[in-house]
């Protein structure tokens, strides 16, 4: 076990370095630059010079880059001149708000899909399983924003039930004081992590079902319903853990959408408006942000992951 937490942590470094320097060589390679981005197209030559010799960008990549490393090391992510603040700053402030919003519609896709797909691995190849199966496909084929464009006419126009723009609070209690705008963005974020999740419940549910642990304890005389809940469905969703460690990415894109189409103060929005004005501290900050939470997240999950396998355990006693 120890052994296995080493490489894990060794492989978390090393995917954290690789993300950094990719993300940085990206978007200081693109035309124009930073210079370009923030003194606007009126800008001289020699204004654009004295702006990249003043931020060292005139220096090597790979000088700028331990430069970037060194600043992150000590929490600094730099400045935006075009919000006039701090990139930790405007991350603070947004970060937060984000973390609702996915903490909500991870909750209400967990409890949606977990008996979803246990009712279509009990009833396999029947017609609940088909009709579950076949609004899972469409769930996850249709385009977010498209999603959330139908949830705005459907709930906000012709049934005018919900707001059509989520909460603009600037704190997280402001936020939550409004409820009622917080429905569509995260049913939204939701129906396709459901139509994920719901397939995953599903494909580990049917394995388990087929274990000898499942034959034996029928044979004991136990009813359907306690071998399906208490053995079947706690051993299926083990494998789930992991997935939720290495949903964030996806959880993260769809949250950029989401928050913009819904006007929500989240770091999904304050990306976009970056990448709209080439704001590249912000756009490097906040992919090195989701970078490390990916990793930690699916650190965190294949760890947990690794606390209830056995076959874990008994390669670290091995080793």
């Amino acid at each position: 076990m120890v052994r296995y937490l080493i490489t894990r942590l060794g492989q978390a470094l090393v995917v954290v370095v690789l993300v950094t320097v990719i993300a940085f060589l990206i978007l200081h390679l693109l035309p124009g630059g930073a210079a370009r981005a923030t003194l606007g197209k009126e800008a001289t030559l020699e204004q654009l010079a004295a702006f990249n010799h003043d931020m060292g960008y005139d220096r090597p990549w790979i000088q700028q880059y331990l430069m970037y490393v060194q600043r992150l090391l000590h929490g600094d992510l730099g400045y935006s001149y075009q919000l006039n603040q701090s990139v930790v700053e405007a991350i603070t402030q947004r970060l937060p708000k984000t973390m609702v919003l996915s903490l909500l519609s991870t909750l209400l896709a967990i409890v949606l899909a977990i008996p979803l797909g246990v009712i279509q691995a009990v009833r396999r190849n029947r017609w609940p399983d088909y009709a579950i199966t076949s609004l899972s496909l469409l769930a996850y084929a249709t385009p977010i924003f498209f999603m959330g464009l139908m949830m705005i006419i459907l709930f906000s126009q012709v049934w005018p039930l919900l707001p059509p723009e989520a909460p603009q609070g600037f704190t997280v209690g402001e936020v939550l004081a409004d409820p009622a705008g917080l429905v569509l963005p995260t049913v939204t974020l939701a129906i396709v992590t459901i139509a994920v999740y719901s397939r995953y419940v599903r494909s580990t549910m049917v394995d388990n079902l087929n274990e000898n642990y499942v034959r034996t304890a029928r044979s004991k005389g136990l009813s359907e319903r306690r071998v399906v809940l208490r053995h079947t469905l706690r051993n299926g969703l083990f494998p789930v853990i992991t997935l939720l460690g290495m949903y964030l990415p996806a959880l993260f894109s769809g949250a950029l959408v989401v928050e913009s189409l819904f006007n929500f103060p989240g770091m999904g929005q304050l990306f976009w408006q970056a990448a709209l004005k080439r704001d590249f501290p912000i756009l490097l900050g906040v992919t090195v942000i989701i970078s490390i939470a990916t990793v930690v997240g699916a650190l965190v999950a294949d760890l947990l992951y690794a606390a209830v396998d056995p076959r874990v355990r008994l390669r670290g006693r091995a080793s």
